[in-house]
């Protein structure tokens, strides 16, 4: 299994999409009326899809997840740049940091990261903060569920591709338990050749998962939530 997929529900997906491509600097994957695809890749990382798929419903409920952009040194100027694209200024009360909070045009919070070393090596992702009502399950749940590794000495807990490459997974304590609303932000994980898809989903299970069964009619995929109750699919094989 690995993680494959950053997905955005979205009530345009190709304005949406085309802002966060040109944010990331993703290569064109797909550009239809009902989803919008682009690619990151990491070099010597991993690769990470960004889709956006059309969703109108949204919710007031604040995402449980969420980007942070990669800033550095040229953070002032990468603001700009975001701003020029669509974004605007958020105030979520976050009062005095280091980091710079937007809005994307579909008002989905993201931040823009300061200079900080373990950021180094993440490329224009620099972080994916999750909500975690226990960092440290939930951390031993992702890695087994996409087989990236704990970052050691950094807070919050973390977890990063095998390559020590690309963007960190990072469990951080909830404010408040998650709602009735489904996250408009999820993560896919993409089985390989040779998964057993049932026997994945028994050890979802076993860690504190739960399958969901949303009602929405037969779907290539299968919807779970993390022992948080954080959404996420699972993702048939490719065929050879």
């Amino acid at each position: 299994m690995y993680l494959e997929n950053l997905v955005f529900d979205a009530v345009e997906p190709t304005r949406l999409g085309r802002f966060w491509e040109a944010a990331v600097g993703g290569e064109r994957l797909t550009d239809e009326p009902a989803g919008f695809e682009t690619r990151l890749t990491i070099e010597g990382g991993p690769v990470l899809d960004l889709c956006f798929q059309r969703v109108p419903e949204k919710t007031s409920e604040q995402p449980r997840l969420h980007v942070d952009l990669s800033g550095g040194a040229h953070q002032v100027d990468e603001v700009a740049r975001l701003l020029n694209l669509g974004a605007r200024p958020l105030d979520l009360g976050q009062l005095s940091v280091p980091w710079v909070v937007l809005a994307d045009p579909e008002e989905n919070p993201c931040c823009v990261i300061e200079d900080r070393a373990v950021y180094a090596n993440s490329g224009p992702i620099a972080a994916l903060p999750l909500d975690s009502a226990d960092p440290d399950r939930d951390a031993a749940f992702w890695s087994w569920l996409t087989g990236w590794s704990d970052v050691p000495g950094v807070a919050p807990r973390s977890l990063r591709h095998r390559s020590l490459r690309g963007p960190l997974l990072e469990l951080c304590h909830e404010r408040a338990p998650k709602g009735p609303a489904k996250n408009r932000l999820h993560l896919d994980i993409r089985l390989e050749a040779g998964d057993d898809a049932d026997q994945v989903a028994a050890g979802i299970t076993e860690r504190g998962g739960r399958e969901l069964c949303p009602g929405w009619g037969e779907l290539p995929w299968r919807h779970f939530a993390d022992p948080s109750g954080n959404d996420f699919c699972l993702l048939a094989a490719r065929s050879s």
